[in-house]
Parts: C-alpha cells; structure tokens; sequence
C-alpha cells in the first residue's frame, strides 16, 4: 500500500466524507505521519513523511541532516525539479512502496531524472535506489521501438539540463539517428517485414506516413518536427557525426522551419530561423539549395533576427549568388532607407561570393553573376532616391574580367543619367569611371558620342577606345593579307631569295606542288579576309568623318573646348 498526502486537497476531503466508512482513521493516523512538508516548484504541497521519503534521497538525507531545530514540522521548497507534481508523485510512490515501482519507456526519462535531483542512489541503498533500476532500464533503448524513442526524446526536451549531464540525450539520440540511417537508403515501407530495420526503424504510423506522404529518404521528417529548436540542434549534430547525407539534412531543416512557423510566436519564429541558419551553416554548402535560402532571408528580415545569424545567412546565399535569379536579389529596402530596393544587401551579397571563391572563381561562375548584376543595376537605375555613390558601387563591385561586354551597364547608366539629370559633371564622371570602353560595341561608342547626357571627356574616350580596335583589327588583316601574296624572293624553279621560318616552308610548300583541296581553302579564306579588311577601312573612314563633326560641333558649343586629339594616323 503506497501511503503519500496531498494537502490541502486531502484535508478538504476529510471535511466531506465519513471516514468510518470509507477509510479506517486509525489507520491513517497510526501509521501516516505528516512531518514534512514539500512545496513543488509552487504548483502543490504535500505533506509526507520525513523519515521515509529521506531514506531513498542522498538530498534530503544532507538538508535535514543539517538541521538543528527541535520543531517537529519540516516544510521544503524546490523550484526546479524534474515533472513538477508528476515527477514527486512518481517519487513518492517508489518510497513508500519500498523501492519499487513500475519502470516503463513511457516514464523511465522522468524516473531517472528525478533520481539524478534527488541523489537516489547507491550512496543511500545499494539494492532498492532508483537511479540504479532506471539505468538498468535504459539499457534497452536499442530495442526500442521508434514510437518509444521518440517519447522519451520528447521527455528529454523537458529536462535539457539533467540528462545531458548523464549522457541519457546522447544515447537515445544516437539510437534515433541509427534507426534513421538504413531507412535513408531503404524506407520502412519497402523492407521486409522480418527486417530489424523495419521492427526497429518505425512503428505503424510512421510506416503508414512513409507510404502516403514521403520519399525513401525522408520518412522521418513528420515525426521529428514536434521537437523544440535546442533539440533538433543536437539531432542535427548527431546526424552530422554519422555521415548523414548533408542535402537530405538541408531539406529536413527547411521543411522544420516552415512546418513549425505555423501558430508560433515572433520569438519563437526568432529561435527557429536562427537554429536552421546555425545548422545549415555547419554543413557543406553546395548541398544547399539557394531558392530555400533566399525564402529564409525574406522572412529574416521581417523579424528581429541576430546579428550572426543575418550574416551567416548572407555569406551561404553569396556563395550561391551565380545561381540566384533576379527576382531573388529584388529585396525591398528596409524601412528606414529610401531606396526602392535593398542594394547594401546585393553589395554584401557580391563581396561574400568573391570572398568565399577567393581568387579561384571559376570564369564561368564569374560571368552568371556579371550578367544578373547587370540586370539589376537597369533595374535600379530608375529608381530617383539611389544616390550615385551606390550606383557606382554596383557597376564596380565585379572584376573587368567578369564581362565580356559592358554595353549592359552602359544602358543603365544612360536610364540612371536621366533620371538624375541634376547631377554635376564631377558625379557623372564617377559614374562612367565603371564603363571599360574596349568592351562597348560600335553601336553602343556610336549612341555614347551623341549621348549629351554624358559627360563630353567620355565620348573622347570612346572614340579613341574604338579607334585603337579598329586600328588593331586592321593590322590583323593586313597580316593575313600579306600571307595571300607570292613571297619576295621565290621563283618557279624553287629558289628562295630570302630565308624563311620553317612554318613558311610549308606552306609555301604547299602552294608550290599546288595540293589543290588546301589551296583552294587558303586561296577562298584569303579572298575573304581581303574583302573584309576593304570594307572595314570604308567603315573606318565613315566613322571617323562622323565622330570628327560631331566632337567639333559639340566642343564648339563648350566653353572649356580643347583640341581634340588625333584620332587616326
């Protein structure tokens, strides 16, 4: 018979009932004894008794042991132990039954952290303590079912503290992840019956959700969402230490974060992004897919997220800025910045993708993210309140490398400089700083030399840029041209009047026995390239007619006109 009192709830009942009838007075106050009084973490009191509650705990045994005073009632306070009411009931029971109680998956959490609170141990009896019959218990959690583990980890939540210390959280979770690992390459499902990882893997609800709703690989998603953030950060460490496939830990997370938003708070939405950020930080990033991340972002930013966690989450989304969109990077501006969209966060964005790359980005990588840049800034260029510091900042932010074509960022700039049509002559020579004007097309020098939104130094510059390519292009087919005429010095008996490279052995060679399929290619590729060079020359001459009018016309107008410099020779 077990005997335990609860209080005031006990004694309101005495008030009620006939005791001669339904328990025997004589009994109870013969053999119960209310000396000791327990406040449980300020939920109930319970009046017990002292001598035998105090003989299964090392704890009580030292505090009344220090006790000097005569007064026969002993009250006691705990704030903090384990279940509350539930785990001081299970505790009491267990006393006033001699040491014995049911042991069960269902409390043996509870039990064994009780038992660690309350020192019931060997050192207070060698035979009937709980903590040794618990661990005893606990000895069969590998052939625990899944349902039975994923109890006990649910009790562990509650008691973070006590079974991390006892090494209890790590055994069941080092269990789970077991149970967890064959099921990624073989869903309960599709196993045998027979096969231990089936009786051991899941129970049949878990199968039955495996079957309706999951891949082989990610059966287990459902089941673990119920655990609080700490938790699934240790479950997540736990899978990391056995080798577990770091894209299906990715997507488990992502899937954790939007299953666990619904209903809950801002603070709690708080914790859970920054545990998912921490964890998908700890794991290989190319195993992560940047659509998620930029879906966490957006949600970050609504809230009051850390510090660390924003910039942890910046440098994984910089790393897999060559596959974002430009939708992705459209992220409005917070409230206290005018600008229609967020540029300071592309601009870390950039900096983070050529950090992480470091001088190794491949130039593929390189000019994905050249051209969306591109897009974005003729995306923001509109926008009137973008000073032209952030404008510049963007155009300059990539390598020249990055682009083989700056007629993109020349088209921004001409929407950016109207729009900003009030910006001094210094500001929009800043802007044009970015412009590589080797790497603008005819067309693109053409418009820019008529463009009287630039500044007239750019068009300049764009002339003798394009000059140089012309003159450049020139020399390459005058060399290919000069390689069609008969060399100096050779007759048709073979005699060289002039010593030649060995390469022109050959093909002089060649021409010489008249090896007719190769001639005839050499012969039409020459013609060609002759054709060629003739008509560029009348482009030239055309294009250098038309920039000298128009640089005269404008510098005439100018009242700072300078002599023009040569632009052909």
């Amino acid at each position: 018979m077990v005997y335990f009192i609860e209080g005031g709830k006990f004694l309101q009942e005495c008030q009620r009932k006939d005791w001669s009838r339904d328990w025997p007075l004589q009994l109870f106050f013969s053999e119960v004894c209310c000396d000791l009084e327990v406040d449980v973490n300020g939920q109930e009191i319970f009046l017990v008794d002292k001598k035998i509650i105090s003989s299964f705990s090392g704890r009580l045994n030292r505090l009344f042991g220090k006790s000097t005073g005569k007064s026969r009632k002993i009250k006691v306070v705990f704030h903090d132990l384990p279940g509350g009411v539930e785990g001081f009931e299970l505790m009491a029971r267990f006393c006033y039954n001699n040491g014995r109680t049911e042991i069960a998956s269902s409390n043996v959490i509870l039990l064994n952290s009780v038992a660690h609170f309350m020192e019931m141990n060997k050192d207070v009896s060698c035979t009937d303590n709980l903590l040794e019959q618990t661990e005893k218990f606990l000895e069969g959690i590998p052939y625990w079912t899944w349902s039975e583990l994923l109890g006990a980890l649910k009790q562990c939540q509650e008691f973070v503290p006590i079974v991390n210390s006892s090494g209890l959280l790590q055994k069941c979770l080092d269990s789970l992840v077991a149970r967890m690992a064959p099921a990624s390459d073989a869903s309960p499902s599709t196993s045998s019956t027979d096969s231990t990882a089936l009786r051991f893997s899941c129970d049949t609800r878990s199968t039955e959700s495996t079957k309706n709703s999951y891949s082989r690989a990610t059966w287990w998603f459902e089941d673990l969402v119920v655990f609080h953030p700490s938790l699934i950060e240790k479950v997540i460490k736990a899978m990391t230490a056995q080798k577990f496939n770091h894209a299906t830990i990715s997507k488990f997370l992502f899937y954790y974060q939007k299953s666990r938003f619904s209903g809950a708070t801002p603070d709690e939405k708080c914790k859970i992004i920054e545990t998912v950020v921490e964890m998908l930080f700890s794991l290989d990033w190319s195993s992560v897919s940047c659509k998620s991340l930029f879906g966490i972002l957006r949600v970050a930013l609504s809230l009051n997220v850390s510090k660390i966690c924003r910039n942890r989450l910046e440098g994984m989304i910089g790393s897999h800025l060559d596959q974002a969109t430009l939708d992705n990077l459209l992220v409005p501006s917070p409230p206290s910045v005018a600008y229609l969209y967020d540029v300071n966060l592309v601009l870390r964005f950039l900096k983070s993708f050529l950090q992480t790359g470091g001088c190794w980005v491949s130039s593929t990588r390189l000019k994905k993210v050249a051209s969306l840049v591109d897009l974005y800034i003729a995306e923001v260029a509109p926008d009137s309140c973008l000073k032209p510091s952030k404008f510049a900042a963007l155009a300059l932010a990539l390598p020249d490398s990055a682009r083989d074509s700056h007629d993109g960022i020349y088209r921004a700039m001409d929407m950016y400089l109207e729009v900003h049509a009030g910006l001094s002559e210094e500001e929009r020579m800043k802007i044009c700083c970015a412009l590589n004007y080797e790497k603008l097309s005819s067309e693109a020098c053409k418009h820019l030399a008529q463009n009287k939104k630039f500044p007239s130094r750019t068009a300049v510059q764009a002339l003798i840029a394009q000059q140089s390519k012309l003159k450049s292009i020139l020399q390459d087919m005058n060399h290919f041209k000069s390689l069609g005429d008969p060399p100096y010095g050779y007759n048709e008996k073979g005699s060289k009047g002039k010593k030649y490279e060995d390469d022109d052995q050959v093909v002089l060679y060649a021409r010489k026995l008249d090896l007719s399929t190769e001639n005839e290619k050499l012969k039409a590729h020459l013609q060609g390239m002759q054709w060629r060079v003739m008509k560029l020359e009348k482009v030239c001459r055309k294009m250098q007619t038309q920039m000298a009018k128009i640089m005269k016309s404008r510098l005439s107008s100018s009242s700072n006109a300078r002599s023009l410099p040569r632009l052909c020779s």
